[in-house]
């Protein structure tokens, strides 16, 4: 119930933290105004874990800094109250304060916190990260500069962050990416405030840092009796960590529930796709199925419910009338905002969406494989030099070191680890961004092989035709100043292979490849969706009709929709063009769906290679045993494991003997940690290699098997 006053006190305990009644916050453009969350409404129980889910633009994000009041010009929130109750009986309402009144600045932080989605834009840089921390402790709590610095080691320390007093000194940029969220957490906690938002904590790190997280957030929370609010649009990290879920689509909820019923049987059919588009949902099929279209503009919402352009459930004539449905009680606890949800449970609603395939296994693919990549004995060293007037060289990063692959054409290899363990810097090397310190490329073209390594930047300008690459960030590996005409065509104009007509004739053709229209040409990138860019993108390498394509995190920054619209394009254009792709990414179960076969790196080698799922069913190296046991699965029966500890190791310091070894549940004291090369990749059965010492004796394998 909205409250008349900015702060009440009541002699009893609210069991509700945070109340959120008919939020709306809007954006003023030159567009028009955008209704950003529009009548969103939920509440957080004391000690518990909701969780926001939607694809990007849909309101996750703006709710949580409306919460805070954060919103900045020319957003405002214009109606609806944000209720935060204390344990102590104190209730606040939050939109009433003025936004500059000390009580706003005692709520952020004292009484609700937040860790942001980018831990190093987030943190200052030019501050150490002990004044960081210690400057929340001095704003809301009454303490001297010595007791905060020791609240501080104390609050690193307990969000394991090793040896805490000397790393207070040190900047951001010393930190790993996992360390540097772990920094957020204890700012965010070190006032034990009663609610933590936590904004996408878990995208930017890898699988076992997000493990180590999850399960930090959630020790954190039970020590302290926090509640959180997670704002995600992972569902494998909503499965782990969420009592309920409110799934938002166009600035409104049009689901909530308790999380085991919502992911077991979802009731509104955009939960329904989401949860559709994962890869693994539905193992063996050939296409992902993904959601048609993307989020429409909120400046032109569609008429009746605004999913139904998007809806294998929608019915014309009554699905797109009127107004947006309104978010209606089906049974306890069970919240919908669709018109058919009873008539789709009960199997009366047909979708329109079509079963994928059944995928074919490699060999009815290719009857007779042209190796088109050969990979041997490739290092990439990067020296590290003193900072002294000689720069001398004191150390080297063994970034890559004695890699080995073979390609053929039309195959898919995944490359897979953590990051620091050198897979990009060995797909750069490759396609020769980087010079190799030695080994070879073998590369096949026109039907002789050439070894890339030993060209010339002359020599290696027709081959560059061949190998393309496709960038993890698709905004900024675009020029902002260029139409995307332009931006396609350029690599066509440098070649001198087409201009005028023709050069527009083929932009056009390959933008209809990609799922985008020729008059998208004269438009540049900021007005494309993320999954537009990242198909200009895809245009851009596919125009040079090349036989090798290098993908670094190509679909790491998208939301899980878009990302299954962009698999199923590369996967289309794969048979269509006989393509032969390396696709790097740290997304276990997005590789398991896109690749024939798997090579795992960690300290700069490959330590397990394999058939895909040879590999997944059945690991060989305890590393890759450990990493896919931190898959997030989006099944709320299936438990994550946290077998993992510590970081990553640095390829410039690797540990003696396996680099593996001080973080191996098997690692054996003589055996794993002798001093000299670290184990070899050795072949344990046809197509299967290994480098592990222990092997044998870990999974019980017989000699040679």
């Amino acid at each position: 119930m909205p409250m008349n006053r900015s702060l009440s006190h009541s002699s009893e305990k609210n069991s509700k933290v945070l109340e959120v009644n008919n939020l709306k916050t809007y954006f003023t453009t030159e567009e028009g105004v955008v209704p950003a969350v529009d009548g969103v409404s939920f509440s957080l129980d004391r000690g518990k874990t909701l969780a926001i889910v939607g694809e990007s633009g849909c309101g996750k994000s703006v709710t949580a800094l409306s919460i805070l009041r954060l919103i900045q010009e020319p957003g405002e929130i214009v109606g609806g109250d944000i209720l935060l109750h204390k344990a102590d009986g104190t209730s606040f309402d939050v939109t009433s304060l003025p936004k500059k009144s000390d009580l706003l600045y005692h709520i952020r932080g004292g009484v609700a916190s937040m860790i942001f989605q980018e831990p190093m834009t987030a943190l200052s840089p030019v501050h150490s990260i002990g004044n960081q921390v210690c400057e929340a402790i001095l704003t809301h709590q009454d303490v001297g500069k010595k007791e905060a610095e020791r609240l501080a080691v104390e609050m690193l320390r307990r969000v394991e962050i090793p040896d805490p007093a000397k790393r207070l000194r040190q900047y951001p940029f010393e930190f790993s990416g996992g360390m540097r969220q772990r920094v957020m957490i204890a700012m965010a906690l070190v006032c034990r405030p009663e609610l933590l938002i936590a904004d996408e904590p878990t995208t930017a790190v890898d699988v076992t840092i997000q493990a180590q997280i999850i399960k930090l957030i959630q020790e954190l929370q039970e020590e302290m009796n926090i509640s959180v609010l997670l704002i995600t649009h992972d569902l494998g990290v909503v499965a782990q960590m969420a009592d309920e879920i409110a799934v938002v689509y166009l600035g409104r909820v049009v689901e909530k529930a308790p999380r085991r019923p919502l992911l077991k049987n979802p009731r509104h059919p955009y939960t329904m796709g989401l949860l559709d588009s994962l890869p693994g949902i539905h193992a063996g099929e050939k296409r992902l199925r993904a959601i048609s279209g993307s989020v429409p503009s909120p400046v032109n919402v569609p008429p009746g419910c605004p999913f139904h352009p998007r809806c294998p459930y929608a019915e014309p004539g009554r699905c797109d009338t009127a107004g947006p449905p309104e978010l209606r009680e089906l049974e306890e606890g069970r919240y919908a905002a669709c018109l058919r949800a009873e008539e789709i449970e009960r199997g009366e609603a047909v979708s329109v969406q079509k079963k994928p395939e059944k995928k074919e296994p490699p060999a009815a693919r290719k009857e007779k494989p042209e190796q088109v990549l050969k990979v041997r004995d490739l290092c990439k060293f990067f020296p590290i030099k003193s900072t002294g007037f000689f720069k001398r060289q004191v150390a080297t990063t063994k970034a890559a070191n004695h890699i080995n692959l073979d390609l053929v054409r039309g195959e898919t290899l995944g490359l897979v680890g953590e990051s620091g363990s050198g897979k990009t810097t060995v797909a750069r090397t490759i396609l020769r961004a980087y010079e190799p310190t030695s080994g070879e490329i073998l590369f096949r073209s026109n039907g002789s092989t050439v070894d890339l390594a030993t060209l010339s930047n002359k020599q290696l300008k027709p081959l560059r035709q061949q190998i393309q690459m496709i960038f993890q960030d698709p905004f900024s590996s675009l020029n902002p100043r260029m139409p995307v005409g332009d931006i396609i065509g350029e690599p066509l104009m440098v070649h001198k292979l087409a201009e005028g007509k023709e050069l527009n004739r083929r932009v056009e053709e390959v933008l209809e490849k990609v799922g985008l229209r020729p008059e998208h040409r004269v438009r540049y990138p900021h007005a494309f969706s993320g999954g537009q860019r990242q198909r200009i993108g895809i245009a851009r390498a596919l125009i040079m009709n090349p036989s090798l394509i290098v993908a670094d995190e190509a679909v790491s920054a998208l939301d899980v929709s878009v990302q299954a619209q962009v698999i199923n394009l590369l996967e289309d254009l794969q048979d269509e063009f006989n393509l032969t792709y390396i696709f790097v990414a740290h997304d276990l179960g997005l590789i398991r769906h896109i690749s024939d076969r798997v090579a795992v790196m960690y300290g700069g080698r490959i330590i397990e290679m394999g058939g895909t799922e040879d590999l997944y069913d059945a690991p060989r190296h305890p590393y890759t045993e450990t990493l896919l046991s931190a898959i997030p699965h989006p099944d709320p029966d299936i438990k994550l494991e946290f077998g993992i500890r510590g970081e990553a190791a640095d390829p410039a310091a690797l540990p003696p003997g396996c680099s593996f070894h001080p973080r191996c549940p098997h690692a054996k004291s003589g055996v794993c940690d002798v001093a000299g090369e670290p184990p070899e990749l050795r072949e344990i059965m046809p197509g299967r290699r290994a480098a592990c010492v222990r092997m044998e004796e870990i999974y019980n394998d017989p000699p040679g098997v």
